[in-house]
């Protein structure tokens, strides 16, 4: 099967066109347009490439999910989350979490080099994209703020009841998680029951992670994407999953 080259006016193919190796890639070319991020999340397909690459659409056959009710938290982080809920209410608690107040820095932490790592995918092209999404209510960042200082979270998007979780970063150890842990109370609050994480990683797996298939995904994807969004909005996020 030949790979689907698109032009700026081309849809994508079905997600069950992609190829078997490498696993999920599904078409190249076109660009990361507004309508076109939006027409790739809608259909499970998201963009994973590296410059000077064109751009790469996947839609992997077997996709890892974080389903928020088999979310694993250990005994450690389950002490430091008590503490952190305890010291919500005070004037200037030392741990935050807080909600779309640094999305761009969350994108440009994310894309720093990682240790046996060459580069990043996550280029200036993809930061654009991504704020652009933000900027419609569409992408957001979930982030641990510590001493007043941006020290780990993620982002995604949210469209429908789907969350698509893209990238993390962690400057200070448990801070992505901190940032999930609550990110997860949110979501199931406001009826959001998977987490998409794209490519299977054993972080991902010690988190409660678990590969779904194909099928499975897009059953799922076409009854959750035209539900109502959670509620977004900038603010600090509390432990009770509500934004104020």
């Amino acid at each position: 099967m030949t790979l689907p080259w698109l032009d700026l006016q081309t849809p994508f193919p079905p997600p069950e066109y992609a190829l078997d190796e490498p696993d999920g890639l599904l078409a190249y070319g076109g660009d990361l347009s507004i309508c076109r991020m939006i027409s790739a999340y809608r259909q499970g397909i998201f963009p994973w490439y590296s410059e000077p690459q064109p751009i790469l659409w996947w839609a992997p056959s077997q996709r890892m999910v974080l389903k928020c009710k088999d979310f694993v938290i250990s005994h450690s982080l389950k002490k430091k989350l008590r503490q952190i809920a305890k010291q919500e209410t005070l004037p200037n608690p030392a741990i935050q979490v807080k909600v779309d107040t640094a999305f761009v820095q969350v994108m440009q932490a994310c894309s720093a080099p990682r240790k046996n790592q060459g580069g990043t995918w996550i280029s200036q092209a993809i930061i654009n994209a991504y704020a652009n999404l933000h900027a419609l209510g569409l992408a957001h960042s979930i982030e641990t703020w510590i001493d007043g200082k941006l020290a780990g979270g993620f982002y995604g998007v949210s469209i429908g009841k789907m969350f698509y979780g893209e990238s993390m970063f962690s400057n200070v150890s448990d801070s992505s998680k901190i940032a999930l842990a609550y990110a997860v109370r949110f979501l199931a609050l406001h009826g959001i029951e998977w987490i998409d994480c794209q490519q299977e990683t054993r972080h991902l797996g010690s988190l409660g992670a678990a590969p779904v298939s194909r099928q499975a995904f897009m059953e799922h994807l076409k009854k959750t994407i035209s539900q109502t969004s959670p509620p977004w909005q900038a603010g600090i996020l509390c432990s009770n999953g509500h934004i104020y």
